[in-house]
């Protein structure tokens, strides 16, 4: 059996949110106020403007993180363990209740598709006053693949 082959594929932003929007799997990395790493495991959509967005509550650290420094990190993750994932560097935008629910709609939307009550929802958004992280994308890797290096598939 040939060994899978890691992988290592240059994307343009276009081609970046085309890969980011059917997966909602992420870890947003943060930093802490001492500097060091924070990372979530959370869902992920991409809003109409191109940006990464998160659902999240104001006093999540996440959100304290992201609104004393906005640079961050994503790692967009396949649905499958072993499937491609890619890093997305960007400035992150926090916005609350009650300016977060117009956001917290589309991001729904990008994710789940439509409400049976908008209504209902956009009343438990302000209720639950839950804030949403948006993501302008600046620098991003290739979208990746693990595996073995290329080297060790070539035959003697």
């Amino acid at each position: 059996m040939a060994p899978n082959i890691a992988t290592n594929t240059t994307v343009s932003r276009d081609e970046l949110l085309d890969f980011v929007r059917p997966r909602h799997r992420a870890l947003l990395l943060t930093r802490r106020a001492d500097g060091s790493p924070q990372a979530s495991p959370l869902t992920c959509g991409v809003d109409d403007s191109g940006r990464i967005v998160v659902s999240t509550y104001p006093e999540r650290a996440k959100t304290r993180n992201a609104r004393r420094d906005p640079r961050v990190s994503l790692v967009v993750l396949s649905d499958e363990w072993n499937g491609p994932w890619v890093q997305v560097d960007g400035t992150a935008e926090v916005i609350d209740s009650p300016d977060s629910v117009e956001p917290l709609v589309e991001y729904y939307r990008t994710i789940a598709g439509e409400h049976p009550d908008w209504d209902e929802y956009r009343a438990a958004m302000v209720k639950q006053g839950k804030s949403i992280i948006r993501v302008t994308p600046e620098r991003w890797g290739p979208v990746a693949t693990g595996g073995f290096p290329a080297r060790l598939a070539q035959e003697d």
